[in-house]
């Protein structure tokens, strides 16, 4: 289990990631999983020494908020989970629209 891991709803998502924000974290990495029929998506941030992460639940379709107008370098993690997962997220600054992996099966990971 995680030290320092806080569990929210996706629609709390950008209001928790402003909050980290404001406390003066950084991104440090965002991450996904499929979890029977669900997605896991972890959201690390870390200041100093401290690490915080924020992790939300999702089904299949849902559309979650980008948060690279927060967190500008999350639009490689984003992208990422887009093109692997499926996951679908809304307003990700330079979206390569599924283009930033090249693999044999669209989605290999959903």
């Amino acid at each position: 289990m995680l030290d320092n891991l806080e569990e929210i709803e996706y629609n709390g998502l950008l209001n928790k990631i402003k909050e980290v924000r404001v406390d003066g974290y950084v991104i440090m990495q965002i991450c996904a999983t499929k979890i029977d029929e669900s997605y896991e998506v972890l959201y690390s941030f870390g200041k100093d020494y401290d690490v915080r992460h924020v992790k939300i639940t999702i089904e299949p379709g849902t559309h979650i908020p980008s948060i690279t107008d927060i967190f500008p370098a999350a639009y490689l993690y984003e992208n990422e989970m887009h093109d692997l997962f499926g996951i679908e997220i809304d307003g990700i600054n330079h979206d390569y629209k599924g283009g930033l992996y090249r693999t044999a099966v669209e989605t290999p990971f959903a």
